[in-house]
């Protein structure tokens, strides 16, 4: 890529930050849609397209994508801007779905959880846009953008659950498995949000920031920006002590979510709960994700990063103690601890998220993210994929009490961190 050219006048950044911002939470609505229909009903087609054993395999299928892609769409977005990422993640999305939807018509797992896998790039596309709802944000206001971004999703992701069953009916009368239908309007949803973005995130907010950084400094070409290698960007965030804790924040966080919320599903099911009841929990659910985000990202610009990870942490160790203490048949309770999982996650989330970006050297970030998706990724499919294990061998209750075990030692590195940074200012 050239180099970018620096203009003598300033940009109008309030303006298009403002700009930038709708634009991401419009594209975010319509591709919650998308990802929260494959949630609703994936683990569930995959035990029927296999056995409950693996049915972890479907929502840990679908993180793995997004920790996958994660890097090489970061590192696109280092030389390319956050547009054509941000495009090229929501476009191997939409093939995961269809690929997802023709492993159900031919009854073939092994394509199904492939296409689930794909079915990521959604997935990393909403979490890079969060990313780029900071680029061109003032630094007080970087939580308060990011939640934003991360809010919008809770429009679709609480609709799309919630459309299992009426597409699930379509399906079946165009002589497609039922639950594969959900997938068809992912490939919808995708489709309509990647538009948006390749159409009207323009300017690129991240080209736009640098520009603006090398017309600060009076230079009038920026350095190039050569790709950067997973090994190095770790080191980046584990030579800066508070982007470790947001990183630990955030892998911790998603992890406990994402193994929790994968069986539950099966959990209700083995308690007689129809598919419109599970889709209310996961809704629910989705909705403790995305709802109050914009309040957590103003709370932690107000009373710091390490405050808000502390009390995720703390909502996410209540949310498996109600939910892990419930029988299969007490839908009510089981909703109530998933919405508190939710709302953990966002904590844990919006929090970490910014306290990594703030954290590490402008120059690196891009990649800095990506790798963190990473992480945060493989956390959560290994959640996932050992989530089903460990129900198939004991029991819904065991896997929340590992949950806790896993996210316990969270508030202490926080505040360890906390006192670190303040001694040193």
């Amino acid at each position: 890529m050239s180099a970018l050219a620096t203009t003598d006048a300033p940009h109008d950044l309030p303006r298009m930050q403002r700009r930038t911002v709708r634009v991401l939470a419009a594209a975010q609505v319509l591709a919650g849609i998308g990802v929260a229909s494959g949630i609703a009903v994936g683990a569930l087609l995959a035990a029927d397209l296999s056995t409950e054993s693996l049915s972890g395999l479907a929502s840990a299928s679908s993180v793995i994508g997004a920790a996958l892609i994660a890097l090489p769409v970061a590192q696109l977005m280092n030389t390319r801007g956050r547009r054509l990422g941000l495009v090229l993640a929501y476009a191997v999305g939409i093939t995961g779905a269809l690929l997802t939807i023709i492993g159900a018509l031919i009854g073939m797992f092994s394509v199904a959880v492939l296409g689930m896998v794909l079915t990521g790039g959604g997935t990393a596309a909403g979490l890079q846009s969060r990313y780029a709802a900071t680029d061109l944000a003032a630094p007080e206001h970087r939580g308060r953008a990011l939640g934003t971004v991360v809010w919008a999703t809770t429009v679709g992701s609480v609709l799309g659950p919630n459309l299992a069953q009426p597409m699930g009916d379509l399906a079946i009368s165009i002589g497609v498995p039922r639950l594969a239908g959900p997938y068809m309007l992912t490939v919808v949803a995708f489709a309509a949000a990647a538009t948006v973005i390749g159409l009207f995130l323009r300017p690129d907010p991240l080209l736009v920031a640098r520009q603006e950084t090398a017309r600060r400094s009076g230079t009038f070409e920026g350095p190039r920006r050569p790709t950067r290698s997973l090994r190095a960007s770790l080191s980046d965030i584990i030579q800066a002590p508070s982007a470790a804790v947001g990183l630990l924040a955030m892998a911790g966080g998603h992890a406990v979510m994402v193994g929790v919320m994968a069986m539950t599903p099966i959990h209700l099911q083995h308690g007689g709960a129809s598919l419109g009841v599970i889709g209310l929990v996961i809704s629910g659910h989705i909705g403790g994700m995305y709802m109050a985000s914009p309040l957590v990202g103003v709370l932690s610009d107000r009373f710091g990063r390490h405050r808000v990870i502390v009390g995720g942490a703390l909502i996410l160790l209540a949310a498996v103690g109600i939910a892990g203490t419930a029988s299969e048949y007490d839908s009510t309770r089981i909703a109530v601890g998933l919405f508190l999982l939710g709302l953990g996650w966002s904590c844990t989330l919006v929090a970490g998220s910014t306290l990594l970006t703030e954290s590490v050297d402008s120059e690196v970030r891009p990649t800095v993210q990506g790798a963190a998706d990473l992480v945060m990724g493989v956390a959560g499919a290994s959640a996932g994929v050992l989530s089903g294990v460990v129900v198939g061998l004991g029991s819904y209750g065991l896997l929340t009490a590992i949950a806790a075990l896993l996210v316990a030692p969270l508030p202490l590195l926080a505040i360890r961190d906390s006192r670190r940074a303040a001694s040193a200012t």
